[in-house]
């Protein structure tokens, strides 16, 4: 309890969260295996989207880092590594490590691209021949999570540098001749209301899923979540051990799951019913096959198993492809429903 006390900012414990299941699962499932692709979050207001984005990034297990490292490297898998202690690994110095908590960081609407992607002092280098580079945000969520907030108004040329660092897992800033690139691997995380504009269909196919999150309608729902809001607000040291065991027990669960991630097989017959699917659906290029390929392993995984099944493809499909779909302005049938439907005919 006291270490809990120890915390700057107490957070909503990620399992006292009511509902949201489809918003819960994709952040799960992107944390297991973030080349997913991150997720995008479109729902009404107050439905609990940054509460739950950053509970998770809470409940995530620490990781070790190399002290004094900008990056957050880690000390021995070389694609999560900056050149300087590649270099320091090369020349056998000593290396230190730390432990720290998942990064969760937020990037503000007004935010430019040098304090999204860093800036060289090109002073220093043409004066003193150094290469002095002050890290963006980019470089702080290496290994973590990023989260934009209405990311629906966020600048497009932003949105496509966050899209590339996300797909790509490096940064490369340049500037008069010379060039800087370190790790940038992390779950990226959108959020908006799609009455204040949607995104453009290219960027958002970007995303590795899409969760749709709609106001609770039900009055005895809605008074629980009150309830527990109200708890945490009183008293949320109490709350947050009042939880401590499913948080536990949730933590583990995403540890084995990423472990044996790499042990889960998808059948070949399935992989096929995946891109048939994909395609009576007219999705547009091969995101859409790879994404369901990838989540479905992580969500067997999640449950402990070796094998991925019919249910864990229907599970996830509707999440990785609903946002892939053309808009068609005459259709009435929503895109979520529309994939549902096609995932029935083909698992018949």
């Amino acid at each position: 309890m006291d270490k809990i006390k120890n915390q700057t900012r107490p957070v909503f414990p990620f399992t006292a969260i009511v509902g949201q299941e489809e918003m819960k699962l994709a952040l799960i499932l992107n944390v297991i295996d973030p080349k997913i692709g991150g997720v995008m979050i479109m729902g009404d207001r107050g439905t609990g989207k940054s509460t739950t984005i950053r509970a998770i990034a809470d409940l995530l297990p620490e990781i070790e880092v190399v002290s004094d490292d900008p990056f957050n490297s880690h000390v021995s898998d070389y694609d999560l590594m900056s050149d300087f202690v590649k270099k320091q690994i090369e020349d056998d110095a000593e290396i230190f490590t730390d432990l720290i908590k998942v990064p969760m960081i937020d990037l503000p609407l007004g935010a430019t691209e040098d304090r999204l992607c860093g800036t060289i002092d090109i002073e220093k280098a043409l004066n003193e021949g150094v290469k002095s580079f002050d890290p963006g945000l980019l470089a702080k969520a290496n290994r973590g999570i990023l989260y934009v907030d209405e990311v629906n108004l966020l600048d497009d040329h932003l949105v496509d540098i966050l899209l590339d660092a996300a797909a790509s897992g490096w940064n490369t800033v340049e500037r008069e001749g010379i060039s800087v690139r370190h790790p940038s691997r992390f779950v990226l995380v959108g959020s908006g209301n799609p009455e204040e504009g949607e995104l453009r269909p290219q960027l958002l196919d970007r995303f590795g899923m899409h969760a749709e999150i709609r106001t609770v309608r039900d009055a005895s729902l809605r008074v629980q979540i009150v309830e527990q809001r109200s708890k945490f607000d009183q008293d949320p040291y109490s709350c947050i051990d009042e939880f401590s065991n499913k948080q536990k027990k949730l933590k583990e669960n995403i540890i084995s799951a990423q472990k044996n991630l790499n042990k889960v097989v998808v059948d070949y017959d399935l992989k096929v019913k995946i891109s048939q699917i994909c395609g009576l659906l007219n999705v547009d290029g091969l995101r859409g096959d790879i994404v369901t390929n990838r989540a479905a392993r992580a969500f067997a995984s999640y449950q402990g198993k070796d094998e991925v099944n019919v249910q864990d493809v229907k599970k996830v499909i509707t999440l990785c492809l609903r946002h892939r779909l053309r808009k068609d302005p005459l259709d009435t049938l929503d895109s979520g429903l529309k994939v549902e439907q096609v995932v029935e005919e083909i698992f018949c």
